[in-house]
């Protein structure tokens, strides 16, 4: 129609736009509509599972739920159990070794690649992928290699070693670590990329006034850095320790619970009361006192930051 236009000698009419307020009200409008039902909806579906999952902890609901209130009595049997008494031992002596190791071998990470190396995006990567693995191909990968008949006992035994004892996947007592070490392997590289970002972002300054001073790199780190990045490692043990409420599928992948109940785990009790006994009501029971626990680290933490909001807002005012 322009050619057209121009041919008779009539100017060609505008393009279509939406008038100026029109167009002000979707730029302005339009991120929240995208953003905020999908997270509203999200929202509602956690408390409103999480408050239907309360309810039924308190009644004698089994494959059907009954909604006939019974008091504490799922919790008393939870707690009362032999089970949930060896899980939350697993689950301290996991907790603690993850979280120690993984913080550990983060920490070396990020301190090495800050050296500047070359290849340094390629390392990032390779010690980032285990991350984008699912925790039941990790599982089921290291219990491969664990397994004393076809991992790395018998490789090591072809080598010329017949002494050589790796069997730890089968002993009661060492089990639990084999989850540690899958479980370190997994998340070492997302605690590494945290603590990477923290010490690049401290000042250039507090460097070179270190460096003015004669301080040796190790020391830097040490007396400097280190220091510096204090809330890094908060961040980090509290997203460790939601990794280890939490972990389920790499136990059952790896161990499954055993040898035994050996390396049985909170998450796998629920599983085994709801999905393998049919006792909904107790099982619900144990969910919550997972959520409990789970709030034990999240709200100190959480307090922490608005505590730090606050002390950084009253010293720049």
């Amino acid at each position: 129609m322009n050619v057209e236009a121009k041919l008779v000698g009539v100017a060609p009419l505008p393009a279509r736009r939406l008038p100026s307020a029109r167009r002000a009200w979707v730029e302005r409008w339009l991120p929240h509509l995208v953003l905020w039902p999908p997270l509203l909806i999200s929202v509602l579906h956690v408390i409103s599972f999480t408050l239907y999952t309360t309810w039924i902890s308190f009644t004698d609901s089994t494959l059907i739920p009954s909604y006939e209130l019974i008091g504490m009595r799922n919790y008393w049997s939870v707690l009362n159990s032999r089970n949930w008494g060896i899980a939350y031992n697993n689950l301290l002596i996991y907790g603690t070794c993850f979280v120690t190791l993984t913080t550990a071998l983060g920490l070396l990470l990020a301190i090495l690649i800050d050296q500047r190396i070359r290849a340094e995006t390629l390392f990032r990567t390779i010690f980032l992928y285990p991350m984008a693995v699912s925790f039941v191909v990790t599982g089921t990968v290291w219990a491969w290699l664990l397994n004393p008949g076809v991992g790395i006992q018998k490789l090591v035994r072809d080598m010329g070693f017949p002494e050589f004892r790796f069997d730890w996947l089968v002993d009661r007592d060492m089990a639990i670590y084999t989850i540690v070490i899958a479980g370190a392997w997994q998340a070492s590289g997302f605690a590494m990329a945290l603590f990477l970002a923290g010490i690049r972002s401290v000042e250039a300054d507090l460097y070179k006034a270190a460096q003015i001073d004669g301080a040796g790199v190790w020391r830097i780190y040490r007396r400097v850095v280190l220091p510096s990045i204090g809330p890094i490692f908060i961040a980090v043990l509290v997203v460790l320790l939601q990794f280890t409420i939490k972990t389920f599928d790499l136990v059952r992948a790896l161990t499954g619970g055993g040898p035994g109940i050996a390396t049985q785990l909170p998450t796998l009790v629920v599983y085994d009361l709801m999905f393998q006994r049919g006792l909904l009501g107790r099982g619900a029971a144990a969910a919550v006192l997972m959520l409990l626990s789970l709030l034990a680290v999240l709200v100190p933490y959480f307090g922490y930051v608005r505590w730090r909001k606050h002390r950084e807002g009253r010293r720049n005012g």
